[in-house]
């Protein structure tokens, strides 16, 4: 994978905005896979389209791609919040691609997030544009990743050095699971997975875990078995592989 951009592409534009997009999406046609598959290359939708930039030939999984200068932050500038709302409720939301460079055009970070971990808590409405604006009172949104589980953030390359694509797909494909549940099971699990996320070691125990019962009952009131509920979910974490039982209530994240 080469991580330097080819900029001679651009040569011929002068909008800064269009500079970074022919750029950008012609280092992921010549240099990216899919990451589900690992069939390679991937292949370009027709320009403007409203849903995803990209999709594999061969699993038929849509890309949509973020490209930002600098490091990766915490939020990422999308586009209408209506539309980006109705898209993630939907069978037509693509994956995420979230790509950062440098000053020197070349990549820094490159991930995917499945589409499986957008839910509309992740999804932040920005203010309506002023009535002086050229589209007065257009609600735009911003993806709050922070709010996304480690497990939802498959990295290609990281702080500019490609991972493994064997790797890849594994972290991938191990997620697949959540887009065969219901919202409200997905949305458990996910929950689940962000508390095990927030303890900062690799082992830990169901107490540890417990200790987010009363985060998990101010978010599902009606629920009065939370406990319960939390190991239940654990149980589905270690079925597909996402973290370890080691035994008498300890548990081991997997890498």
């Amino acid at each position: 994978m080469n991580l330097n951009f080819n900029t001679k592409i651009a040569d011929s534009y002068s909008s800064a905005s269009q500079i970074v997009r022919v750029i950008t999406e012609n280092w992921v046609k010549e240099n990216s896979y899919c990451p589900c598959c690992g069939d390679i290359p991937l292949k370009e939708f027709e320009n403007n389209r409203p849903v995803a930039d990209f999709y594999c030939n061969r699993c038929s999984e849509e890309f949509e791609l973020k490209s930002k200068n600098g490091k990766l932050s915490t939020t990422i500038t999308d586009g209408a919040y209506s539309t980006m709302i109705e898209r993630i409720s939907s069978n037509q939301n693509p994956n995420f691609f979230f790509l950062t460079y440098n000053k020197n055009w070349s990549v820094n970070d490159f991930l995917i997030i499945p589409k499986q971990f957008f839910t509309p808590e992740i999804i932040i409405k920005r203010k309506p544009l002023k009535d002086t604006a050229r589209r007065a009172g257009w609600i735009g949104c911003n993806i709050d990743i922070s709010k996304i589980a480690d497990a939802g953030k498959v990295y290609l390359v990281k702080d500019a050095k490609e991972i493994d694509r064997k790797v890849v797909e594994t972290s991938f494909k191990k997620t697949l699971f959540l887009r065969e549940k219901s919202s409200e099971a997905k949305g458990w699990i996910l929950d689940l997975m962000n508390c095990v996320d927030l303890i900062k070691k690799e082992n830990f125990t169901l107490d540890e875990v417990y200790r987010f019962e009363e985060k998990l009952k101010n978010k599902y009131p009606n629920n009065n078995f939370i406990k319960d509920k939390i190991r239940q979910q654990l149980q589905i974490l270690r079925d597909k592989g996402i973290i370890e039982f080691v035994g008498r209530g300890n548990y081991r994240k997997v890498k």
